[in-house]
């Protein structure tokens, strides 16, 4: 059965970031939502209005794929589609202009590939602090794949050794997210969430799907149905959350 909105769990968010200016955070699966349309218009042209300015500064944050320049080119073909001219790629290496131009960046984009390689580059390079105080300020972040990951509570990443374990992440999002794992039945997210015993909830993002998550804790789902997993006493219970049906 698919539902029309998330659990409150969502609305009783523990992270403790508090402010107004707070914009809305934009989840993709994949690029695909970057030159999507819905009732007309680009999802893009929202995530402007979202930015409040009228010379809106774009940041592009490929750390997690090693800063390869055809995503790049991907993200400039969609910021082109909606006439933003002002952007530019930051790299890992974080010179003193990558961290002057993030620091006036309206729109954020953290780019996918491997979630620990980025976080790690997060937290080496200062980004992340960089990247926290632009949200603070009004900044809106949209995070593609990994970088989707990375806005949530804690990643699944491999483990050292060997099998699986949790990276503490942004936790912008009070959910364990995962993305793209729908031929797996999200087999990994599934089984995280029922080992944490309701410490949190899991988001699965399937391909070509994303969710907004508003900044009252609204999770609005885009293009796709999202899988909700919530650990309720002593069971596992999966939702699905539906697109609004003028999507």
């Amino acid at each position: 059965m698919c539902a029309t909105q998330s659990t409150e769990f969502w609305h009783t968010r523990e992270n403790s970031m508090t402010n107004s200016d707070f914009k809305t955070l934009y989840l993709f699966a994949d690029s695909q939502l970057l030159f999507w349309k819905r009732r007309g218009r680009l999802l893009l042209e929202e995530v402007l209005e979202q930015a409040s300015t009228e010379s809106p500064r774009a940041a592009y944050i490929g750390a997690s794929n090693g800063d390869r320049p055809e995503f790049y080119e991907i993200f400039a073909a969609a910021m082109q589609s909606v006439g933003i001219v002002d952007h530019r790629r930051v790299d890992s290496a974080f010179t003193q202009d990558d961290r002057a131009f993030l620091e006036s960046a309206h729109i954020i984009l953290l780019a996918g590939g491997e979630v620990r390689v980025g976080w790690d580059a997060f937290e080496r390079t200062g980004m992340k602090e960089v990247i926290l105080a632009r949200y603070a300020r009004g900044a809106v972040l949209v995070g593609i794949s990994a970088g989707a990951v990375q806005l949530g509570r804690q990643a699944i990443v491999e483990a050292k050794g060997s099998g699986s374990e949790l990276l503490d992440v942004f936790n912008l999002v009070h959910a364990v997210v995962d993305v793209h794992d729908e031929r797996n039945d999200w087999g990994r997210l599934s089984s995280t969430i029922h080992l944490l015993e309701g410490s949190a909830i899991g988001l699965g993002i399937p391909t070509g799907g994303g969710v907004a998550v508003h900044p009252d804790g609204e999770i609005e789902p885009l293009r796709q149905p999202a899988h909700e997993f919530l650990f309720d006493a002593s069971r596992l219970t999966h939702s699905l959350l539906c697109p609004r049906e003028d999507d």
